[in-house]
């Protein structure tokens, strides 16, 4: 009889520690910081950064709604606050979820459809990231097409 409870308690015990090394595994997969380093957040993302475009040096006004259209709410969208940029994501976002490049997709424009040679600045310094940038709250981009 010892026997046979000595081989149910090893197994448990193996089960057990497979099943720990397992859960581990996953969670460190899903987890934001993990080795990849594309996911920013499991727990979503509210963020506002404003995006104001200019073409030879006129305004280009980012239309309202876009992102929105009946049943359909882009996590990524405008408003009536244009020029701010909503980005509402309700779980996990990635690196890509935030980036400038996602904006125009999400309006239907390719990002040189202004023009070949653009310039940005990010909180009135440049950067070169441009449809690469990603996007974080409070953000003052600018973009100029020539």
């Amino acid at each position: 009889m010892k026997k046979h409870t000595m081989t149910i308690v090893i197994a448990v015990t193996v089960v057990f520690a497979i099943s720990m090394i397992w859960w581990g595994k996953a969670n460190q997969s899903a987890s934001p910081t993990s080795a990849d380093g594309e996911v920013l957040s499991l727990k979503g993302m509210h963020t506002h950064p404003q995006l104001e475009i200019y073409v030879k040096g006129e305004k280009v006004t980012i239309p309202q709604n876009i992102g929105l259209s009946g049943a359909v709410h882009q996590p990524m969208h405008t408003h009536d606050d244009v020029p701010i940029v909503h980005l509402e994501y309700p779980a996990r976002v990635t690196k890509d979820d935030t980036r400038l490049g996602k904006f125009f997709t999400v309006w239907g424009k390719d990002f040189r459809e202004f023009g070949q040679s653009v310039t940005m600045t990010v909180n009135g310094e440049p950067n070169n990231e441009l449809e690469n940038y990603q996007m974080k709250d409070g953000d003052k981009i600018e973009l100029h097409y020539e």
